[in-house]
Parts: C-alpha cells; structure tokens; sequence
C-alpha cells in the first residue's frame, strides 16, 4: 500500500528519487555558509516534525519514530551542540535549556504517539526558524545571537 513512497529494490523508481533528494542535500550542505547551514537545521527539523505527523495519522509507527528521531538528532547534534556558551551568555543558556525541552517532548511523543506534543515542538521551533531567516547572513544580528546560535554567520 505504501510501497511507492518508499526506496526498495522492487520500486527502483523510488530508490533513484531517494538518491536524488540525498545527494540535492549534500549539494546543499556543501555549498552552504554558516547561516544557511543552521537554516537547513531548522528546515530539517520541521520538515521530520510533518512526517513523523504524516506516519502518525496513517499507523506506521516505525515511521514516526524514525522522523522523531531525526528531529531529536537535529536538535541535539545540529542546534544545540553549535551553542557557544561563552560568547552567547542568557541567549545561548536559554536556548541549550528549550533545546533540551523539545527533545524531551519528542521522547514523549513518540513513547504516547502524541501529536499534540509534536505540534507543540513546531510552534516552539517556528519563531526561532523565522528570527534566523530574517537575519540574513549579512543581517543586523547583535553579537550574542550570531555567537550563540550554530553555525553562526
């Protein structure tokens, strides 16, 4: 039923469309500056968000916890581990600290297959995701946001 969506050797189809969009991301990643690279974070981040809420809805389970566990993954080896706490001070503090929230929500959901907490996580990421993309690599960002986010421009 859902074979079609995913990569096997029986739908190659899907297998080269999977090769694809891996090798447009690692085009991406390679040609990226810092800032764009922490944008790709939170582009990551939602977009395992909507598909651990997709395999939710529809019963794969397997699914689900694999996106969940992509998304904990671009928190804690992406955002959270680029955190420079000492030129960051309070904002790099509380970020680690929502940081640790949001990966604690997603155990959670993936443990209660709740998509309340997944909504939660989105909305919690949102503003930071929006706040990066309008600093621009060239923005006017102070000092402690460029020094306490990943990656920072």
């Amino acid at each position: 039923m859902f074979a079609s969506s995913y990569p096997t050797r029986s739908n190659p189809r899907a297998l080269h469309g999977g090769l694809y969009n891996q090798v447009g991301v690692e085009t991406r990643v390679s040609g990226a500056t810092p800032h764009q690279l922490v944008a790709l974070l939170f582009d990551g981040f939602m977009e395992a968000i909507a598909q651990a809420r997709g395999a939710l809805r529809a019963g794969r389970l397997a699914d689900k916890g694999q996106a969940i566990g992509r998304a904990v993954r671009i928190v804690e080896e992406g955002l959270r581990a680029g955190l420079d706490h000492q030129a960051g001070g309070t904002l790099a503090r509380d970020l680690d600290e929502l940081y640790t929230y949001l990966c604690i929500r997603l155990t959670l959901a993936n443990v209660r297959n709740d998509e309340a907490m997944l909504d939660e996580c989105q909305r919690l990421v949102q503003p930071l995701r929006e706040a990066w993309a309008s600093i621009g690599p060239g923005g006017s960002a102070n000092a402690d946001t460029a020094a306490a986010t990943p990656g920072r421009a």
